[in-house]
């Protein structure tokens, strides 16, 4: 199992969690990007970089990665094609993408896409807090813990 990271717009503290536990359980840990990402010296942790433009680090991503890796991305068209290939896919939020919830989350991302592109204006995310920090340990911990245990 490798971890990968749709690291563009992965938040800094994501990042800093998998760091720790790339070098805790000693898997690889797979940073794709198309600017450079600071990355702490470890034989388990590797930064790629990739050209700019629409989907590149995406397509990467889905071209390397292998069943049962894990990918970490809030990305939802990405999600289900990872989820297609037999990927477990985590967002940085900690909400773990299945099967069973990825059409319904896609409709929603469709959804809130058709309402911006009519001009109505949806706002952003909310601020990464230390509950969705906590949510996204817990999440990657039940992970780790089931592939290593």
């Amino acid at each position: 199992m490798k971890i990968w990271v749709d690291a563009d717009a992965c938040p800094v503290v994501i990042k800093e969690i998998l760091f720790r536990a790339a070098n805790r359980t000693k898997l690889e840990l797979k940073l794709v990007a198309n600017h450079m990402i600071k990355t702490p010296p470890s034989p388990f942790i590797k930064f790629i970089r990739v050209e700019s433009g629409f989907d590149v680090a995406d397509n990467y991503i889905v071209q390397a990665c292998e069943p049962n890796d894990l990918v970490i991305t809030s990305d939802i068209p990405l999600a289900d094609e990872l989820i297609t290939k037999g990927a477990q896919v985590l967002s940085p939020r900690g909400e773990l993408f299945t099967k069973e919830n990825i059409k319904s989350r896609l409709n929603i991302r469709d959804f809130m896409e058709t309402m911006r592109s009519s001009g109505i204006q949806t706002g952003g995310p909310a601020a990464l807090n230390a509950n969705d920090k906590k949510q996204f340990g817990d999440n990657l911990d039940r992970i780790l813990t089931k592939q290593l245990g």
